[in-house]
């Protein structure tokens, strides 16, 4: 990723209506900015989520609260709690989210 011609500003996420997309079980909550080729997002999760399909988009992802559940389609499985972060380049391991009390997560993409 390289991040270039996005001048310096600031983001009040609560400004931003939050998109609806249900997974498997439960619905994950997007407030999205697009910065150039950068997206950025704040996610929430619903208690019970599961995603809908193995993701193969690259991301840095920060666990902010609540419990994320991370499964590799290769079966290794990891837990992030706040505080914790994941980064995996596009294409590189297919992975999906799930949690059972709900999450909230600040990811770049």
């Amino acid at each position: 990723m390289e991040i270039s011609g996005i001048p310096f500003g600031t983001t009040d996420w609560s400004s931003i209506t939050p998109s609806e997309h249900p997974g498997e079980t439960g619905t994950a909550y997007w407030r999205t900015c697009q910065f150039g080729s950068v997206r950025v997002r704040m996610v929430e999760y619903s208690a019970g989520y599961l995603a809908d399909h193995w993701c193969s988009k690259g991301h840095i992802l920060l666990c902010l609260e609540g419990e994320l559940h991370t499964e590799l389609q290769d079966g290794r499985h990891f837990i992030l709690t706040p505080g914790m972060s994941y980064q995996v380049a596009d294409q590189a391991e297919a992975h999906r989210s799930s949690t059972p009390s709900g999450a909230k997560l600040f990811v770049v993409d």
